[in-house]
C-alpha cells in the first residue's frame, strides 16, 4: 500500500522531471518561432533590424569546410535579394574571438555576422551540424531549415525559398 507522504513525494518526483525537461529547450523546427538574435551577445547589438524582413540565420565556424564554401552563396543571394527586404546574418560560433575575427576578415561577407562565443544562440535553437541554415518568414517563424552545405542545390533552394517568401503578403499587425 503507498502511504500518502510516499504518495507526495512520486508526485513531486515526477513534476521536478517535468520542470527539468522543461528547462532545455526543444530544437528549433519549420513553424516555430526563431528565438532573439540577441542571444548571441553583445555583439548582435549592431545587426540590421530584421523585423518584417525574411531572414537567413546561418550557424557556421572558421573550422568548416562547407561553411567556407557557403559564404559567396549568401553573398550571392544577399546582391540579389536585400533591396527586396531580405537579412541574412551569419552566426559565428567558434571558442576563439580571433578565428572568427580571421574568417570574416578573409571572407569579407557583405551580410552581418555576429560571435556567439557564449554559445548561448546556438545552444537555444540546437543547432545540428556545422553549417545549419534557417530561413525565417516575415512573423519570425521558421519555414526552412538548411543542414550542412551541398553547394549549388542549397543555393538553388534557397533563393527558391527566400522568393517565396518575399512574395508572400506580410500577416496584418
Amino acid at each position: 500500500m503507498v502511504t500518502k507522504t510516499k504518495r507526495s513525494c512520486r508526485l513531486l518526483a515526477a513534476a521536478a522531471l517535468a520542470l527539468l525537461a522543461g528547462a532545455s529547450p526543444a530544437q528549433v523546427a519549420p513553424g516555430g518561432i526563431f528565438p532573439s538574435l540577441s542571444l548571441a551577445g553583445p555583439g548582435g547589438a549592431g545587426l540590421p533590424a530584421a523585423s518584417g524582413k525574411v531572414v537567413i540565420v546561418d550557424f557556421w565556424a572558421s573550422w568548416c569546410a562547407p561553411c567556407n564554401a557557403s559564404f559567396p552563396a549568401f553573398a550571392r543571394l544577399h546582391e540579389k535579394f536585400a533591396d527586396r527586404g531580405l537579412v541574412i546574418i551569419g552566426v559565428g560560433v567558434d571558442d576563439s574571438p580571433s578565428a572568427y575575427s580571421a574568417f570574416v576578415a578573409r571572407l569579407k561577407p557583405p551580410f552581418a555576422t555576429v560571435h556567439d562565443s557564449r554559445h548561448v544562440l546556438v545552444s537555444a535553437v540546437q543547432v545540428p551540424t556545422m553549417p545549419t541554415s534557417y530561413v525565417v518568414d516575415r512573423t519570425g517563424r521558421v519555414r526552412f531549415i538548411h543542414e550542412g552545405y551541398h553547394g549549388s542545390q542549397t543555393e538553388h533552394d534557397l533563393a527558391s525559398e527566400v522568393e517565396a517568401l518575399l512574395s508572400e503578403r506580410a500577416a496584418p499587425p
